[in-house]
């Protein structure tokens, strides 16, 4: 199987196959230098891409290099990633023709404010490459910090409630789908 990076409309480059590819078939590995979360928010404060890949609960990433760092995110996926033995592997989860984009859900979790903003063009898009998981966590803080007069069914705010305070800076990671 060959794979080649060129222009995607989705985002940039992209990773894209020359020959078809059988459902459940390892397509690449993302590999890259390891290392800590809190090295990784230093590295990357104020670079705007980054190509992070938490492993496990998320404390060690793999700062990503190869081929498999050109896999854009889709809603609508043709593959997933895999978490074996602390390696990610890259596998389709359809059969893919030649020629098409690889992508993957990248299920982005631990980010700042950051919409981070989906561009796949899928017909179910969620508009954000955030996962299922985080965007319904970021909805129920957004509701805990809601003014009480913004909640319905409060006309005033509780006794004794204190601002959240905002956290610094944290990189999205991807994380694994399975």
């Amino acid at each position: 199987m060959g794979l080649i990076i060129r222009s995607s409309a989705i985002h940039a480059a992209g990773c894209y196959t020359t020959a078809p590819i059988r459902k459940g078939s390892r397509l690449v590995e993302y590999t890259g230098p390891r290392i800590s979360k809190d090295e990784a928010d230093a590295r990357y404060e104020n670079s705007p891409i980054t190509y992070l890949f938490g492993l496990g609960d998320g404390s060690v990433v793999i700062d990503g290099h190869g081929m498999a760092m050109f896999i854009n995110h889709s809603c609508d996926a043709n593959c997933e990633t895999h978490e074996e033995d602390g390696r990610v592997w890259i596998k389709a989860i359809r059969d893919i023709a030649a020629g098409e984009e690889i992508t993957y859900d990248y299920c982005l979790y631990d980010g700042d404010g950051d919409a981070a903003l989906c561009n796949c063009g899928a017909p179910k898009c969620r508009g954000t490459m955030y996962s299922k998981e985080e965007i319904r966590r970021r909805k129920a803080a957004a509701k805990k910090r809601a003014p009480a007069s913004a909640r319905p069914g409060r006309s005033k705010p509780r006794k004794g409630t204190k601002p959240v305070a905002a956290g610094r800076k944290q990189t999205a990671r991807k994380r694994p789908s399975r």
